[in-house]
């Protein structure tokens, strides 16, 4: 049985409890905490009659102030919508020419262009546009699709192998997995494409094979690449002569590329952004070009 005692130094009671020959003081809970307890039941009754708070089956308690969440954010939306409508109904109705010949109007595209770009745009591209590898740098000259903010626009909009029904639809062939050339050929149109942006590659010792390569070229990738390898934007067709490449430009990166193909992938945003939205985004693309150093 237990039994309280009054402790002799504090002169409180205990509560009868023993451990290890320690007896448990019965202390009452501290004022402070009790207040603390008080005050936040006090807030939590009165938040749950003042504001939207309890489920009720298929709604909930209204709340007497009548706020609303949703209604607060939407106020707030329309309210930033009134506060750019004097930037973005110009913007709407200006030609890409006429904006970019306005250089207060193109600060206010570069500064909402890039908060639109690092949402949307930069797990690719990155923040500074430059790209990485799978994923073209949006900085330089070397459009697969076409440049300036047309075009810019035009893919935004429909997206490169999207569910868009207009969407850029651009396949590079698996012609050594699917059989259409054999290891030997690939192996030559990839050192002859190689040579193309890189003239070194190109020795004594290999001259027959690039001959070899530049035929097998002639006949399998000139409908896309032209024949000058220069590319073909409509088709979504890069230039083979330069030093610019999205998937390595390696002997072995392109050789991996012709045997297996590719086939790039960018999702539309007609359904995320408005068209505002998209000109300006285009119009900050295009920009980052002009501006990269």
């Amino acid at each position: 049985m237990e039994v309280k005692e009054v402790d002799p130094v504090s002169g409180r009671k205990t509560t009868g409890h023993i451990w290890n020959g320690i007896r448990e003081l019965d202390t009452p809970i501290p004022r402070g905490v009790l207040l603390f307890l008080i005050v936040t039941h006090i807030f939590a009754v009165l938040w749950w009659v003042l504001m939207p708070t309890w489920p009720l089956g298929r709604t909930y308690t209204k709340g007497v102030l009548g706020e609303n969440q949703k209604t607060t954010v939407e106020a707030s939306i329309k309210e930033g919508a009134g506060a750019r409508a004097s930037w973005t109904s110009r913007i709407e109705n200006l030609s890409y020419d006429e904006v970019r010949a306005d250089e207060r109007l193109m600060e206010t595209v570069r500064a909402n262009g890039h908060q639109l770009f690092g949402d949307n745009c930069a797990a690719c591209h990155g923040r500074d546009g430059k790209g990485r590898e799978n994923y073209p740098d949006l900085t330089d000259d070397d459009w697969i699709w076409g440049g300036g903010p047309e075009a810019i626009a035009q893919t935004l909009t429909v997206g490169v192998n999207s569910r868009h029904a207009e969407s850029r639809v651009g396949e590079m062939p698996a012609f050594g997995r699917d059989e259409m050339l054999d290891a030997t050929q690939v192996l030559d149109v990839a050192t002859y494409v190689s040579s193309l942006s890189d003239p070194t590659v190109s020795t004594a010792g290999n001259v027959e094979q690039i001959d070899r390569g530049r035929e097998v070229f002639q006949t399998t990738c000139i409908a896309c690449h032209g024949e000058d390898a220069k590319g073909n934007p409509e088709l979504g067709a890069p230039n083979l002569t330069d030093n610019r490449w999205i998937y390595g430009g390696s002997l072995q990166r392109i050789i991996a590329t012709i045997h297996g193909g590719r086939q790039g992938h960018m999702p539309t945003w007609d359904e995320r952004l408005a068209p505002v939205e998209i000109k300006v985004l285009a119009l900050y693309v295009d920009d980052l070009g002009k501006r990269a150093p």
